[in-house]
């Protein structure tokens, strides 16, 4: 049986044989490099909204928790390489066991997923034993497993529609994300403790002062963010839907409260229009990045593919247990053509 190897330990041991510090030819075309590698080892590089944005343009498919997933589940190719976070790169595993998924850096990891160890979560559930469990995708494949079905944020809401009434049900592991679902369906979830840092951190003065400078524009927020910064929003929506709402909006301004990485495509798409990145609390840039996603970079990515290293092991008894609710969401969305 294949064991599970927590990240941070196998990224120690191999900057201990010096992986991340090898030396690349100055003279090499990097991303060239990567595309021809690519070819030859019948790989595909799927890419999060939040990434830098020349990883963005590399990768074969860009898309949110939701994308990422399904593409994962339908592709034929013989190696996975996963530019995002571990959590991410565990689920193109768990949908593909007998292909080789690969992450840049395993350092890559997600405040909200750290947020929720698998000991303490399986204790916090064993005082609802009459409950359901559903799961944020932002979650580890620890906490999958101890769950009946997953959501994202662009199917959240019908996920727990799906369920009667009458259940009740867990949210986990993000409070925020938990406590708009109920507002927006009038359920009672009990909801986890855990959240997401970079979406914790906007300012509400900042925002409300930043609204007065540029009162023509909308402000929109992805639905991790706290609750008095949701109430102040013109509109909320995961990642997808946030693009597709500013392509939309007749809108030619927009304040953006989610990592930064999505301006980059929201540019792309309309680059008429002015985004400006919802501040933080101690924000000097005037953004909020994940610093996790921002550990990919064309490097390591370059390594990653010539060396087929990092590599994301998980044990086979893990694997059949988090895959099931994943599934679960998956014939959810697609029932609902979501």
């Amino acid at each position: 049986m294949r064991q599970n190897i927590h990240p941070m330990e196998t990224s120690e041991v191999l900057e201990r044989v010096g992986y991340l510090d090898l030396p690349i030819d100055t003279s090499l075309n990097i991303e060239e490099e990567i595309k021809r590698i690519k070819k030859e080892k019948k790989a595909i590089i799927l890419g999060h909204y939040y990434i830098r944005p020349e990883l963005q343009d590399i990768s074969d498919f860009i898309g949110d928790s939701l994308g990422l997933a399904q593409k994962a589940e339908k592709t034929d190719a013989e190696i996975i390489v996963f530019l995002g976070v571990h959590f991410m790169a565990e689920t193109a595993k768990i949908l593909n066991p007998d292909k080789k998924v690969l992450i840049p850096d395993l350092k890559a990891g997600c405040s909200l997923a750290e947020s929720a160890p698998a000991d303490k979560f399986a204790a916090f559930k064993a005082k609802y034993p009459d409950h359901k469990v559903i799961s944020y995708i932002n979650c580890t494949a620890e906490i999958k497993a101890l769950s009946d079905v997953i959501c994202t944020s662009s199917n959240a809401k019908a996920i727990v529609e799906s369920f009667p009434t009458e259940q009740k049900l867990i949210f986990a592991p993000d409070k925020n994300l938990g406590n708009y679902l109920n507002s927006l369906t009038g359920r009672d979830m009990v909801l986890y403790d855990g959240a997401c840092m970079v979406h914790e951190q906007y300012s509400l003065e900042k925002i409300l002062k930043i609204k007065e400078e540029y009162p023509d524009a909308e402000f929109i927020a992805h639905p991790e963010c706290e609750k008095p910064v949701l109430l102040v929003a013109d509109y909320i929506g995961s990642t997808t839907a946030l693009l597709k709402y500013t392509s939309e909006s007749k809108s030619e301004k927009f304040i953006v409260a989610t990592e930064s990485g999505i301006l980059h495509q929201m540019k792309k798409n309309d680059p008429g229009k002015t985004y400006i990145p919802a501040p933080s609390v101690d924000s000097t840039c005037g953004c909020n990045d994940c610093s996790f996603m921002k550990l990919n970079t064309l490097e390591k990515l370059y390594l990653c593919l010539e060396h087929e290293l990092p590599e994301i092991i998980l044990s086979d008894e893990l694997i059949e247990k988090s895959k099931k609710p994943i599934l679960r969401m998956l014939e959810i969305s697609r029932k609902l053509n979501l």
